[in-house]
């Protein structure tokens, strides 16, 4: 009677993972869609068609990009976080979406950025420079900080919207600093540039993407990188702590994510050929070109990045008024 059972038992777990056990061997049978949660044509956007290209060759499947953009990411987000766990459907975001969201809108997300995405690998990291324009005079960030100083809540600077990374990067320095300067959002990089090649705004943190061309002509220039260390793309420009601001360090990083539950056997693939891609010489160039750093770190790596920044970024979120009503 007891060996009935057990041989029992055994068919019937074999056959509620028989589903999983043939996903996981089958996988992938059709195409992957990869869904971005910002504008076709942006920095990410081409970040997640260099990756689609890598897998769509070792995988053997098409990887299609689809962009998602609207709700300061949360339309692309929500998509994947309700999509089936089957290995068929990714996400390409950055640490606005998993760290800066849950603590400018606590409990009011159509998702939850730690219980509903298996995060698979990290993809890349963006340095942000603190970017000023020769209209204004200023040779170094110390320079700027000590005019904002000395004009409390007169000095504007830009970013490209409320509660964007940009904004809580920048409210991290000020804070920092101990300076009062007026918050001046724009919708996107394109209009704050403009505005500040003229010196209507004093100050921006960016990428590259959106001002190396006129850091080129001369008409904008960086007075320091928000990075940890210097970057290999600037490295005359000078850390924020070189510059005189330690402890407000200030990455951009994008990283991919499954919808939670997704076998673990197609995240571990997929981040595995990502590691190796990632790695490669010619992998690093062609992010280099994007102005990115390509990072091959693994699951727990995104998982730590995330759980630093819900730490950092959360006195800056309240002081800036930041949490939705």
């Amino acid at each position: 009677m007891q060996k009935h059972l057990c041989r029992l038992l055994s068919v019937c777990l074999l056959g509620c993972l028989a589903p999983f056990l043939s996903l996981a061997q089958e996988w992938p049978a059709k195409s992957i869609r990869l869904v971005v949660p910002y504008p076709a044509g942006g920095g990410v956007d081409a970040a997640a068609r260099l990756v689609a290209q890598h897998l769509n060759t070792v995988l053997g499947q098409s990887v299609v990009v689809d962009p998602k953009p609207g709700g300061g990411t949360v339309i692309g987000a929500e998509i994947v976080s309700r999509a089936a766990p089957d290995g068929y459907t990714f996400l390409l975001t950055g640490g606005s979406t998993m760290s800066l969201l849950p603590l400018t809108h606590p409990g009011k997300l159509p998702f939850d950025p730690q219980l509903d995405f298996a995060p698979v690998s990290m993809v890349s990291r963006l340095p942000f420079f603190l970017i000023t324009s020769p209209v204004n005079n200023y040779n170094s960030l110390k320079d700027l900080m000590a005019d904002a100083k000395s004009k409390p809540g007169r000095l504007p600077y830009a970013s490209n919207g409320v509660g964007s990374m940009g904004h809580v990067g920048t409210a991290m320095l000020t804070q920092s600093a101990g300076v009062d300067m007026i918050h001046v959002p724009y919708q996107g990089f394109p209009p704050a540039i403009s505005d500040l090649v003229t010196g209507r705004v004093v100050m921006v943190m960016a990428d590259l993407a959106p001002v190396r061309g006129q850091i080129q002509a001369g008409t904008l220039k960086a007075l320091a990188v928000a990075s940890a260390q210097r970057s290999r793309f600037m490295p005359e420009v000078p850390t924020l702590a070189e510059a005189g601001f330690p402890g407000t360090e200030f990455e951009i990083w994008l990283a991919l994510y499954a919808p939670a539950k997704t076998p673990a056997s197609i995240v571990n693939r997929v981040s595995q050929e990502l590691k190796k891609f990632l790695d490669m010489p010619s992998t690093k160039e062609a992010f280099s070109k994007l102005g990115h750093e390509s990072d091959s770190g693994g699951s727990e790596v995104v998982r730590q990045r995330i759980e630093t920044e819900l730490k950092a970024m959360l006195p800056v979120v309240k002081s800036a008024g930041l949490l939705t009503k």
